[in-house]
């Protein structure tokens, strides 16, 4: 009995902060831009085999893309050089061909890697192509490896919280590099966060906050579901190596 009512106060937990998101983000002055949430899909028969955790899980994945769209939609507006670089006609076309289900997150003109493999190379010096397009589609590669493939889970599906832990911290590291990985001349590889005259533009930084904790809250949820104890890990951003997601 001590378990459940654990569970259903993490549950709660998840609630409340999901739903506290959304008005940290209206605190702040600068002005509201458009989010793409995920939209209400109707009820199937298959649902009847999903537990609780599972109708927890899917829209928590569902809105984890969706911010990843934005942010892609936001760094592209910020970074339009790199837009040209990929030669695709506009934006929405870039983000239309990452978040191609086809792809599964690798493609030809990254060589097919996936996750860690484009985090690292988004950031790498020499590197000359897309650095968006690179760093979002690791991101998303890590994120459905973290939710093992899958955007729908049913009654056996088991996700593993250490990855999903893993995969907040990778965001960290992630966010840490986009924030300072210079080239040669001290320029910033790619731009996100801004202070200008009316203040400090820190949209990505509330979205890239949301993806840490939806990651965090849910590992935590189902390491008490499943007794499981997660292995925590400190680290130094500056020095911080991406954590393996198996």
């Amino acid at each position: 009995m001590a378990a459940t009512g654990g569970t259903d106060a993490m549950r709660r937990a998840l609630v409340l902060a999901l739903a506290a998101l959304p008005l940290a983000a209206c605190s702040t002055a600068s002005p509201p831009q458009r989010r793409g949430a995920p939209a209400e899909r109707e009820f199937k028969v298959a649902d009847l085999a999903k537990t609780d955790i599972d109708q927890v899980v899917e829209p928590h994945l569902a809105h984890g893309v969706a911010a990843l769209k934005l942010l892609r939609e936001r760094l592209y507006r910020r970074n339009p050089r790199e837009l040209q670089k990929s030669q695709l006609p506009s934006a929405e076309a870039a983000i239309t061909r990452a978040f191609d289900p086809a792809f599964k997150w690798r493609f030809p003109e990254l060589d097919n890697r996936r996750g860690i493999e484009l985090l690292h190379l988004a950031f790498a010096p020499d590197y000359g192509g897309d650095r968006v397009f690179a760093f979002i589609a690791g991101l998303g590669g890590m994120l459905h490896q973290a939710y093992n493939e899958q955007k729908e889970f049913y009654l056996l599906d088991r996700l593993d919280p250490q990855n999903l832990y893993n995969a907040a911290r990778n965001i960290e590291i992630a966010v840490w590099k986009l924030s300072n990985a210079r080239d040669e001349r001290g320029n910033l590889l790619l731009l996100s966060n801004e202070a200008g005259p009316e203040g400090a533009n820190l949209s990505f930084e509330r979205e890239f906050g949301k993806l840490i904790a939806y990651q965090d809250i849910l590992a935590r949820i189902l390491a008490q579901r499943s007794r499981r104890t997660l292995r925590f890990v400190v680290q130094n951003a500056a020095g911080a190596m991406f954590l393996p997601i198996r």
